[in-house]
């Protein structure tokens, strides 16, 4: 088999509602991508996924190293609570095995260098699992941005929020979990990619009600980045508000809005107002994690540094600490960015065609109410 066509032997860790409803699906879709093993805390979440999907080889957190020391196996989909992707990134790139992480990177900006110099020692790519990054309508919008159709971007709005279930997993803060690490962070990356620039100031607040749900986390963040130039970007994320996820780019001569902007299983719409009056065009449901998953694929093949790398996370994780800090303290709080001579442009979308029906779920619930 040549090396255009080798397919790449992923092993999925963590078998969360995400993984089973879009990665194990996404997986199962491509031809030059083969599902190898499954990794999970859960006999029977192992037993009935790797039945369904034909994979024999599967394992325990704590078997990983073993599984991997074995061979056959060339990349890691890491799809686990945030604060064990440091120490499964370790241990793949330890093997000599890619490493596809989901976001955020990690809760520190620590464990983001850690998992960095990992990949390097390792001689392994590391990505971060930014589907949007290769999705058509996000794309779009930043090329109207960066065009000129809307003047000179000035102000970037966005709502990201979910009605989250009790307990879930993204209410626990000691697992790097809260509305900002776990949806916060597109609001961020969005703001940085249309405004293709780094913020360089946070200002914050935390929000949190009687809810019962939310005794250990916020219900919600209120953010503004300032960014050079004077620009200015401000969101809020929520678990305890009507589903939304919706961003304004507002310039001197005009704007743009994206509905479901960072939805992965729903249509989007793009609206936009300039100099050449008002269009509006709506994108159909594609497979964005079998796209990203596609490009890591042909990353590997012919030896290319992808892009969202892990610098690219750890920019990210880098400001949602300067974020932390501002609520916890009540102030301003300067960031120092992270240098990123590449962004997204619409060079890098792939579709794929939307998959199926959601998959029957085992032992996980959807995350939201």
């Amino acid at each position: 088999m040549s090396r255009a066509t080798k397919r790449i032997r992923i092993a999925v860790a963590g078998q969360g509602h995400f993984a089973q409803a879009a990665v194990l699906p996404a997986i199962d879709q491509l031809e030059g991508v083969e599902l190898a093993a499954l990794v999970s805390r859960s006999d029977h979440k192992l037993d009935e996924l790797c039945e369904r999907y034909n994979v024999s080889a599967r394992c325990h957190y704590d078997q990983l190293d073993e599984l991997l020391a074995k061979g056959g196996i060339d990349a890691l989909y890491i799809a686990v609570p945030n604060d064990l992707h440091a120490e499964l990134t370790v241990i793949a790139a330890r093997h000599g095995v890619h490493v596809m992480c989901e976001k955020p990177m990690a809760p520190t900006d620590a464990e983001c260098m850690q998992m960095i110099r990992a990949c390097e020692r390792g001689h392994v790519k590391l990505m971060v699992a930014y589907r949007l990054h290769f999705e058509a309508a996000n794309l779009i919008a930043i090329e109207v941005a960066r065009g000129g159709e809307i003047g000179e971007p000035r102000m970037f709005n966005s709502i990201f929020s979910m009605q989250v279930r009790d307990g879930n997993v993204r209410t626990q803060p000691r697992r790097g979990a809260g509305p900002i690490y776990d949806i916060g962070i597109y609001c961020v990356n969005a703001a940085r990619y249309l405004f293709r620039a780094e913020p360089l100031e946070v200002l914050s607040m935390k929000l949190a009600g009687a809810d019962p749900r939310f005794a250990s986390v916020e219900e919600a963040c209120a953010v503004t980045m300032r960014f050079p130039q004077e620009r200015v970007a401000q969101f809020t994320c929520s678990f305890g508000a009507y589903d939304r996820a919706h961003y304004q780019v507002i310039g001197t001569e005009g704007f743009l809005s994206l509905d479901n902007a960072y939805d992965y299983a729903a249509e989007m719409t793009l609206h936009v107002e300039g100099k050449h009056g008002t269009k509006s065009r709506t994108f159909q449901k594609r497979d964005q994690v079998a796209a990203e998953i596609e490009y890591f694929a042909t990353c590997i093949r012919d030896n290319i540094d992808p892009e969202p790398s892990g610098w690219e996370g750890l920019a990210d994780v880098r400001i949602i600490q300067a974020i932390q800090s501002s609520a916890r303290f009540g102030r301003a709080v300067p960031i120092d960015p992270i240098a990123r001579p590449r962004r997204p442009d619409l060079g890098q979308e792939i579709r794929m065609p939307a998959s199926h029906d959601m998959p029957p779920l085992v032992d996980v619930e959807q995350p939201t109410k």
